[in-house]
């Protein structure tokens, strides 16, 4: 298999979507695949509106076309909904080639978050996006039954995992902070509803790893919180196993690479019980869900660190990597 992965999402951002195709190019010589990526670092690109962390690459379907006509795949799988994923779509239409998508983001949620747009439209846009998909993939029960119940079809299960030789419980707590620790990690962002965790009354302290658009105002806002920025590898993992409690107050994740590092490191969760945080935690017994985030947040202190860890060593990038490359042949099994 001769893979090409069109993303707009890429480094140097930080985040789910990197993680996870940079995790499956590096499982693929397992699965007999040969991977190759179409990335913004291909095209020009400028700054996403009010959120300039994200470039968008100027990709036209001929200057796609000629990639794919260069790099010739057996297979093609589009990652995001930008104009790379666009472009891709189209080259791929235009030329007969088959292809397969992933839903990662809810970015009807996240425009609405920033615009007066209504979510119905961006659903329509995103359901004709995918809908010539050979397959769909998405990443938890719940939020394939959520979009089936949209109209999108031809959906399939890709799961994620975690490397449990980084994030582990460590004896060594590095950060000079009052126990308690409450941990967030993730993008500083509107979608990311960050202030319904840093507004708690919690004892302790709160710790933020991360950066985005409105980290410089958040800093501001609430002094007594620990900002520590963007942290990565060793340094992020040291700073999991130095947590107590790990608290997710998205509304809008599909999934939540973090919920996992966390729960590897031995930490409990706590979390609005909406997709993402039911799929990930489950009947575990590793979280404490429900709508008064701060209730949940000390009740998730009384749960023990090692069923935590226990639990985060069945996530592994093995298993994401044997759904992923499996659901790509199986779709292209009717070519």
């Amino acid at each position: 298999m001769r893979l090409l992965i069109a993303t707009d999402a890429w480094r140097p951002q930080v985040n789910g979507v990197v993680r996870s195709l940079e995790h499956m190019a590096g499982e693929a010589p397992g699965f007999g695949a040969e991977v190759t990526f179409l990335t913004p670092e291909r095209f020009r690109s400028f700054p996403m509106p009010t959120y300039p962390e994200i470039r968008l690459a100027l990709a036209g379907p001929g200057a796609v076309a000629r990639i794919l006509d260069d790099v010739a795949p057996t297979h093609v799988h589009i990652a995001t909904e930008g104009p790379i994923g666009l472009a891709t779509r189209a080259a791929c239409t235009r030329q007969g080639r088959a292809f397969t998508t992933s839903y990662h983001t809810r970015f009807p949620e996240y425009v609405a978050a920033r615009a007066a747009i209504p979510e119905a439209w961006s659903y329509a846009a995103l359901r004709r996006f995918h809908g010539k998909a050979r397959a769909m993939m998405v990443s938890t029960p719940s939020l394939e039954r959520e979009l089936a119940g949209r109209g999108f079809r031809n959906i399939m299960r890709w799961t994620r995992g975690v490397d449990t030789a980084l994030f582990r419980p460590r004896n060594e707590r590095i950060l000079d902070a009052a126990a308690p620790v409450f941990l967030y990690v993730g993008r500083i962002a509107v979608e990311k509803n960050l202030e319904a965790f840093l507004q708690l009354d919690l004892p302790g302290t709160k710790v933020v790893v991360g950066d985005g658009p409105l980290r410089g105002e958040l800093e501001g806002r609430y002094p007594e919180v620990r900002f520590l920025g963007t942290l990565a590898g060793e340094d992020l993992a040291r700073v999991y196993a130095s947590a107590d409690v790990f608290v997710f107050p998205s509304l809008t994740d599909t999934f939540g690479i973090v919920l996992i590092e966390a729960l590897a490191s031995g930490l409990p969760v706590a979390a609005f019980p909406v997709t993402g945080p039911m799929d990930v935690i489950g009947t575990s017994g590793c979280g404490v869900l429900g709508s008064d985030l701060r209730e949940a947040a000390l009740e998730a202190l009384e749960i023990p660190k090692g069923r935590c860890r226990a639990y985060g060593e069945t996530f592994t990038w093995r298993e994401s990597a044997r759904q992923f490359f499996s659901n790509i042949a199986s779709a292209h099994s009717g070519s």
